[in-house]
């Protein structure tokens, strides 16, 4: 048993929400995996949104220094006693768990990894990122993983004449702002925003971090077929590096400044 693998099961046997680690064991592999390649053992992270806790308890097993901050205002963080033993949870294994509105953590951080955020933002990730980015050492580390909005079961269903959105139901009957996706991206969306926050690109691919959503006759040929097209996987991994001096663009740049003004025109086209 290699060490990623046994320390998922460590924190598997100890996690405070049965059969959550397990029903996804691909994207916690691959996210301890993927960190392991940039940033040596010992190293500080901050995992932002970063929920129950499962994937920071297995870099945190594995010997880094993690950090965490969220608001734990989904509906299942606010129900019973679930954000509580959270917070309980952090304390035992010695993560240091900041609530929002709280300032972030001021790190400075090897690596910031924000997964499955940036598509629930109602904003452009740019301050967030430029935030984030502020508490990464020069030459450490963005990690983000966010849906394919492309991916093939949504090309499907667009096809068929249904929605590649959140069933409309569970849309209809949420309680407050909405806290689904907003924005999904595709690959260019990513390879944009690093290019444009400043970051030197060390993986950008496709993965599967969702298809255990689906039922086993459905998932196995989905998972067949994409192994040799990444673009229709279900999940975006991109990993980027902060460059020395870094500083983020402070206004758009005229190129981008006539296309929002093109957009936003009450004429299209002008």
């Amino acid at each position: 048993m290699d060490d990623v693998t046994r320390s998922i099961q460590t924190v598997t046997n100890d996690f405070p929400f049965p059969g959550y680690i397990e029903a996804a064991p691909r994207s916690h592999r691959e996210t301890a995996r993927t960190v392991l390649r940039y940033v040596p053992r010992g190293g500080r992270i901050l995992d932002f949104a970063a929920g129950p806790l499962d994937k920071t308890a297995v870099l945190q097993e594995l010997g880094y220094r993690c950090s965490a901050y969220d608001d734990l205002s989904d509906p299942w963080h606010t129900a019973g006693d679930n954000r509580q033993q959270i917070l309980d949870y952090a304390a035992r294994i010695g993560i240091d768990y900041t609530i929002a509105p709280e300032a972030l953590p001021e790190g400075p951080f090897d690596m910031v990894m924000a997964h499955d955020i940036l598509e629930h933002l109602h904003e452009s990730p740019r301050a967030l990122l430029a935030e984030l980015l502020g508490r990464v050492t020069d030459g450490g580390w963005l990690f983000i993983t966010v849906p394919n909005a492309v991916n093939l079961r949504k090309r499907i269903a667009v096809l068929r004449g249904a929605t590649n959105l959140p069933n409309f139901a569970s849309y209809f009957w949420f309680e407050g702002q909405w806290r689904g996706h907003i924005r999904e991206y595709v690959r260019d969306d990513l390879a944009n925003l690093a290019e444009l926050m400043g970051l030197d690109v060390a993986e950008l691919r496709g993965t599967h971090h969702l298809a255990h959503h689906l039922s086993t006759p459905v998932r196995l040929p989905y998972v067949a077929v994409t192994r040799w097209f990444d673009g229709l996987r279900d999940t975006w991994l991109l990993v980027a590096r902060k460059r020395p001096g870094w500083d983020p663009a402070p206004a758009p740049t005229p190129e981008v400044a006539e296309e929002l003004r093109r957009i936003y025109s009450p004429y299209w086209g002008l």
